[in-house]
């Protein structure tokens, strides 16, 4: 059963502001949790061959069903919300998408979420590193604990107020993050921290709890100590609408507020990895390549398959 939140009375945007984060506890029902989890599960055993996932070890992406060692399930499930009803009521449920649009000063869209069935033990990192909104601070993050987190899975860290901590700029002039500069990054972050004296605090949550934070709250994922024990858990990440509108995304209304229709991660595999049991994704690969798709209906290229065999793959492309 939710629980009155300073957020809901109204007063959540001043704290949110000095803090950087709003903690709902027992705030999702364990019926509606159970309900998104199931949905998650039909999704892993049914739809294989179009769920993309990150290993948390190696970075290495790839479809689901061809994933090695899926047992250790040590991996990101990317953009379920595209695939499932349950995940966007979830991520856009009424009370929750007005509590976001209260932080955001306008409507939220839900343009991205990772399920997650362990503990991430990412390093310190700030969202607006790899989702740069155009507006400034126009982006917010909720993670639901699908299960009680255990100490030793590995449960979220954070430090409060450090969103208030000046943007890293990089040599491009910009605050969205280089490869070649995030060690610089990061030696940035940890003098910043010890500077302003900033405690790592951590959130064990318990089932249906919601965590939302800013998008420049330094947060990751601390150890894992039990590598038996599982954190479910799902994490998503809300624009506000006008920078969607600004870049012409296409936009699907819910609730109050909207998720945004893509197309799904691209993925590098080899061409050989497709056959019967795992068809080519014919569509969303002319979609997401126009000038393979004009060659296609030009009649200069038999197919988006043949085109990925015999030049994509080795063009670097995804599909």
């Amino acid at each position: 059963m939710k629980q009155t939140s300073d957020v809901d009375a109204g007063v959540g945007r001043s704290q949110f502001e000095r803090d950087g984060y709003a903690a709902l506890e027992g705030y999702f029902a364990p019926h509606k949790i159970d309900r998104a989890a199931s949905a998650v599960r039909r999704l892993l055993k049914e739809r294989q061959h179009e769920i993309v996932v990150d290993c948390l070890e190696t970075g290495q992406r790839s479809f689901w069903a061809q994933t090695p060692n899926p047992q250790a399930r040590n991996f990101r499930f990317n953009d379920l919300y595209l695939m499932s009803e349950e995940v966007r009521e979830l991520a856009l449920e009424p009370e929750l998408t007005a509590i976001l649009e209260e932080l955001l000063g306008e409507p939220a869209v839900l343009c991205g979420s990772v399920n997650y069935e362990r503990g991430s033990s990412q390093p310190r990192q700030v969202d607006s590193l790899s989702l740069t909104p155009r507006t400034r601070q126009s982006l917010v993050t909720t993670w639901i604990a699908l299960e009680d987190v255990h100490p030793d899975s590995g449960p979220l860290i954070y430090y409060p107020g450090s969103h208030k901590i000046p943007l890293y700029t990089f040599n491009d002039g910009t605050h969205h993050a280089s490869r070649d500069e995030i060690f610089d990054w990061f030696d940035y972050i940890d003098v910043q921290i010890r500077l302003r004296g900033l405690r790592k605090k951590t959130f064990l949550a318990r089932k249906g709890d919601v965590f939302i934070w800013h998008c420049d709250l330094v947060h990751g994922g601390s150890p894992i100590v039990d590598p038996r024990r599982t954190q479910c858990s799902l994490m998503s990440h809300y624009y506000g609408r006008a920078d969607c509108l600004d870049r012409g995304l296409d936009l699907v209304p819910m609730n109050r507020g909207y998720w945004m229709r893509r197309l799904r991660q691209p993925v590098k595999v080899e061409p050989q990895a497709f056959g019967p049991r795992c068809p080519f994704p014919e569509e969303a690969y002319l979609m997401r390549h126009p000038d393979v798709r004009e060659a296609v209906e030009t009649r200069l290229c038999p197919s988006g398959e043949y085109h990925y065999r015999n030049h994509g793959f080795r063009e670097g492309r995804g599909v």
